[in-house]
């Protein structure tokens, strides 16, 4: 599954990886460059983030049901048993 983004979304990554290069590698860089990097990231890295979401997710979900009976029990109230 190939990780799709918005076209803001696209638009402002490229804008941070061109700012990044100029910065950080003192490489001013195009938005050909900088569209072209941001594809290899999202084909070559792109999944493996996403299925790592996915766990994260699943686990975080999973400790909310396990916690369910802490969080959302309520005692019987016992009327009959104050007599």
């Amino acid at each position: 599954m190939a990780v799709k983004l918005s076209a803001e979304t696209r638009a402002r990554f490229i804008a941070s990886i061109k700012r990044y290069s100029a910065e950080s590698l003192d490489d001013e860089i195009g938005d050909l460059k900088a569209s072209l990097f941001l594809d290899f990231v999202l084909v070559e890295m792109g999944p493996t983030l996403y299925n790592q979401a996915i766990l994260d997710a699943q686990k975080r979900v999973q400790d909310a049901v396990l916690d369910l009976d802490g969080t959302c029990h309520e005692p019987d109230p016992g009327f009959w048993n104050k007599r």
